[in-house]
């Protein structure tokens, strides 16, 4: 795919990444269906900055009272996901992620009674409604013979989130809690394997179309057949557009509100590294210049940087950087900058909603 400003455009304000008008940091997650959250407090900027209030603490608070909640359902990487909606979407996902898993189990002999011998430790600490810290977890672990290997907390972490024994909820100083599935998570909304996978397209086409299915299977981990059965199922919701040679399928009212909100679009954005406008997409080129990728995700070592965009076109990455009292902008720009479009990336950066 070539750079198309238009279609990037288009994202942006499919992401609400203009024209914020999601009222709460739930109806942020359910709008995008999940945000890619291995690097957290970059997950709760991206939630806060689509929502109307762009409140930090709002997102922290949906997390603490379960509205929200951290796990790996996609891609073997974290995600916010609707609480409700996390037991459909792993049923749908988790056997495959698994499967996909199983040379690295093996690799730190992680056995099946490895996983039985962590999970009945965990849940018998976390009966009651208890939580632990992830280094408190591993520490039950390690006295439970279960450690298998420095890196296997990690994992069995991950695979028994992936079965719906446990989940992230809430925050403690700056850190999510481990905590029992069911307990945390009382009630979930029922859905089949044909409605979840129709429930899940449906989200990702209203909040990352256009897109394509090659888009959606790779974001949802899930298969080229599953993302045609898919879009199939709810083609009849959106409309059709053409790039790069390729059909695309989008909310009918996305041309309409960029129409309405175009000037806003072309603005200057500063957004966290992990943004789902870019790792929504397994192509980026749409908005950035294939020369620029490496700069973005150097090495290809899945570590994203902060990306300035203008124009619906990322010109540049950012860290943040000084303490964390006071932080201080650092851009890195693709080309030179001038005198407004630094006081513009400024203004945008201590904008950004934070603790």
């Amino acid at each position: 795919m070539t750079r198309s400003r238009n279609l990037a455009l288009l994202r942006l304000v499919g992401h609400r990444l203009v024209g914020a008008d999601l009222p709460d940091p739930l109806r942020v997650v359910e709008h995008l269906g999940a945000v890619q959250a291995q690097d957290l407090p970059g997950a709760l900027t991206s939630v806060a900055l689509r929502s109307l209030d762009r409140s930090y603490a709002a997102v922290v608070e949906s997390l603490n009272r379960g509205a929200i909640v951290r796990s790996w359902p996609m891609r073997g990487t974290l995600h916010l996901v609707p609480a409700k909606d996390l037991r459909w979407l792993l049923a749908l996902t988790g056997p495959r992620m698994i499967a996909a898993a199983a040379q690295r189990r093996r690799n730190l002999s992680i056995t099946d009674e490895t996983i039985d011998r962590a999970r009945d430790a965990a849940l018998a600490a976390l009966a009651d409604g208890a939580a632990l810290r992830r280094s408190d977890l591993f520490a039950l672990w390690e006295r439970a013979g279960a450690l298998t290997h420095p890196q296997a907390g990690g994992h069995l972490l991950g695979r028994l989130c992936q079965e719906a024994t446990l989940v992230l909820g809430p925050m403690a100083d700056g850190e999510q809690l481990v905590v029992d599935y069911t307990t945390w998570i009382p009630k979930s909304r029922p859905l089949d394997t044909a409605e979840a996978l129709a429930e899940l397209a449906r989200r990702y086409l209203r909040s990352h179309g256009p897109a394509t299915t090659a888009d959606f299977s790779r974001w949802a981990s899930i298969t080229m057949g599953q993302a045609r059965d898919a879009f199939a199922s709810v083609e009849h919701e959106f409309a059709r557009y053409r790039a790069a040679d390729a059909d695309h399928l989008m909310d009918p009212e996305l041309p309409s509100r960029l129409s309405e909100q175009r000037s806003q679009a072309r603005k200057l954005l500063v957004l966290p590294g992990f943004d789902e406008f870019m790792l929504g997409y397994g192509d980026r080129s749409f908005a950035v210049e294939p020369a620029h990728l490496q700069r973005i995700v150097p090495g290809n070592n899945g570590m994203f940087r902060g990306t300035i965009v203008r124009d619906g076109e990322v010109i540049g990455v950012w860290k943040r950087v000084g303490s964390k009292t006071r932080p201080r902008f650092e851009a890195e720009p693709f080309s030179s900058w001038g005198p407004p479009e630094e006081a513009s990336a400024q203004a945008a950066f201590e904008a950004l909603p934070r603790p």
